[in-house]
């Protein structure tokens, strides 16, 4: 049976151990040739393996090992391991950047000296390796570098110790395609002054807020906790306020009962599909149609009862 990387050869970083070793192991058991760059060349008191028992386990499974002492902070090192690759194995195919440092402590806990080593490992060298290892990847048939990084997870655990604040959504990052393709009639549009009370009793902003009062309850005004003002401009202006802060809830036309905690300013046209479903507060945000002042976090839980009254709008 061909195995997938038989006689393609790996250039890993931190192989000595853990996850580096384990994907060592499994293309030695393919037939691979592989690169072990890591720092370990003597018994750790509290780390087993060095690049020379990991050599020793690849080769008994069938594959082809060389032990090269590395740092991947030192430039030296890594060409030295990368020039030894080459005349041993007659060029490198895959490059695994495994090798990394981590220091889970606080911001004001952890000392400069750390943070260095974290950068010096996981991004300077990371670079460094791949920027060695490209000018022989390129004349492979099948060349490929894999940097082992965990997902970027946002829950708070990991990075309450390390913001003063809570964590926002990128908006950078949502539907970049469709927003070059609005940036072209993006209007920031002021408040216009209108007849209020004709728009407090009819129209779509009043209906929407008529249903905006059917969907509020405790349990919403208890998981958002913000005062919301409402500065509409255009064929229905006024100005419009959603409590979800206090008691039961409530919202209506003219001020908020208390200060409004974020103020939204925008066309009601553009109020009415926002809250229909048809223009994401994201979207209309980016392209200059919603501003925003105040507490942005409370600004984004509004996307909530967005999506509760889909349905009925």
């Amino acid at each position: 049976k061909l195995q997938k990387l038989a006689g393609q050869t790996l250039f890993i970083t931190g192989a000595s151990r853990g996850i580096g070793k384990a994907i060592a192991l499994k293309a030695a058991k393919d037939g691979a040739n592989v690169v072990i760059a890591a720092k370990t060349a003597q018994a750790h008191p509290k780390l087993p393996g060095t690049i020379y028992t990991a050599a020793e386990e690849i080769e008994a499974l069938g594959g082809k090992a060389l032990p090269c002492i590395v740092d991947v902070r030192d430039e030296k090192q890594i060409g030295e391991a990368v020039e030894q690759a080459v005349r041993k194995f007659g060029g490198i195919d895959i490059l695994v950047n495994n090798a990394s440092a981590i220091n889970l402590t606080g911001t004001l806990e952890t000392p400069m000296k750390k943070v260095d080593l974290m950068l010096g490992v996981n991004l300077r060298g990371t670079y460094l390796t791949s920027k060695l290892c490209i000018p022989h990847l390129l004349k492979s048939k099948n060349p490929h570098i894999l940097n082992l990084s965990p997902p970027l997870n946002l829950n708070p655990i990991w990075f309450k110790n390390h913001t003063g604040n809570a964590l926002l959504p990128d908006f950078f990052l949502d539907e970049a395609e469709a927003l070059v393709q609005n940036m072209g009639d993006q209007v920031v549009i002021p408040v216009a002054k209108g007849d209020s009370r004709s728009a407090a009793t009819s129209g779509p902003i009043a209906e929407t807020f008529n249903i905006i009062k059917g969907v509020l309850n405790p349990d919403i005004v208890k998981s958002t906790g913000g005062v919301y003002k409402f500065n509409l401009s255009g064929e229905h202006a006024g100005v419009w306020f959603i409590d979800m802060k206090n008691g039961g809830g409530s919202a209506g036309s003219g001020e908020p009962p208390v200060k409004a905690d974020v103020v939204m300013t925008m066309d009601s046209a553009d109020f009415t599909k926002m809250f229909a479903g048809k223009l994401k507060p994201t979207m209309a945000f980016m392209s200059g149609k919603l501003m925003i002042k105040g507490d942005m976090t409370l600004a984004i839980k509004m996307e909530k009862m967005m999506s509760m009254m889909k349905s009925k709008l």
